[in-house]
């Protein structure tokens, strides 16, 4: 079995077996390319030098010409310091081999490898770094932001109360159609990672101001730099009246950011550690906040005890008389 043809087998198997989103199927793409690269540019490279110095090396294979057999511990090990060198971000690289060991785990199950390279290496350590928490002053600033005397400022008032209201993420936002939008009952019904289907509470407040977003006058207008709804499922719409995209949300979030100086250390999904956050300082127990964000795992929620208790440590420090 070839490189090129393991990995799109991989990758399909990803997309259909393992109903990983697109998003993820992509990273892994990347981190499976970047190998291969390296493999190309800097193994094959040294080896065409040896044989004939003189010999222009060539910088890409045939596809389907790289042997899978061709990684080794030493090349994984060269391919770690390669992107050392390069200063690739520390959370990058463990990105690289998490997604590199799942690819060649997966080649060993097929019985196209004998082992996997990975398994014994060494990776680099993360620290653990705990998820930004607005405070309430900065979250009102950047609520300000959106021109909500216009359609599209309202629509993204409308996100962002939405976030703050349930914590969803970003590509569970843009995923919402009118029929999982339940305003009598308050409850949306979210499709999370890998497919998973979850319902959440939202608050009035989030719902009305979904709810008035639907009924925009403008939503089925020309109007303004923006055209009359297309796409009738989707709640949250573009320009051009058609689904809104998870790059339009954090395009569109950056220059709010910006405006309001928060830029730089806050994302669209800071609104979900906020909430996190906020819902565990005001009582809620950790399962039932692992149930709202969609957790796989309890251990994930428990990092928001951390978050709380630095929050409040430096509330203390700011409010006390003598700190």
């Amino acid at each position: 079995m070839n490189f090129h043809h393991a990995a799109a087998q991989f990758l399909h198997h990803l997309a259909t077996i393992k109903l990983a989103s697109q998003h993820t199927v992509r990273n892994y793409a990347i981190d499976i390319n970047a190998l291969k690269h390296f493999y190309e540019e800097k193994i094959l490279n040294l080896e065409e030098e040896k044989r004939s110095p003189k010999v222009s090396p060539t910088s890409q294979l045939p596809e389907g010409s790289l042997p899978l057999t061709s990684f080794d511990r030493q090349t994984m090990r060269q391919f770690l310091a390669h992107l050392h060198e390069r200063n690739t971000k520390k959370r990058t690289q463990v990105r690289r081999l998490s997604s590199l060991h799942s690819f060649f785990t997966y080649c060993v199950k097929q019985g196209w490898r004998e082992s996997n390279p990975l398994e014994t290496l060494e990776r680099p350590k993360l620290d653990k770094r705990l998820p930004y928490c607005l405070s309430y002053e900065e979250l009102q600033r950047l609520f300000d932001q959106p021109d909500v005397s216009n359609y599209l400022g309202f629509r993204d008032r409308t996100i962002m109360e939405l976030f703050y209201s349930s914590g969803l993420r970003v590509s569970e936002l843009v995923t919402l159609n009118r029929e999982d939008f339940k305003k009598e009952s308050l409850l949306l019904h979210l499709k999370g990672k890998g497919k998973k289907e979850r319902v959440v509470p939202i608050t009035q407040n989030a719902a009305d101001w979904i709810s008035n977003y639907l009924h925009h006058p403008e939503r089925h207008k020309d109007i303004d730099g923006h055209l009359a709804e297309v796409d009738s499922q989707a709640i949250f719409l573009n320009r051009s009246g058609t689904r809104l995209t998870t790059r339009s949300v954090d395009r569109k979030f950056d220059q709010y950011l910006t405006s309001s100086g928060l830029a730089g250390k806050v994302t669209p999904h800071t609104i979900r550690h906020t909430i996190a956050t906020h819902w565990l300082e005001n009582g809620m127990d950790l399962k039932t906040i692992q149930m709202l964000l969609g957790h796989s795992s309890l251990a994930t929620t428990t990092l928001y005890t951390q978050v709380s208790n630095k929050f409040k440590k430096e509330v203390y420090d700011k409010a006390h008389p003598r700190a």
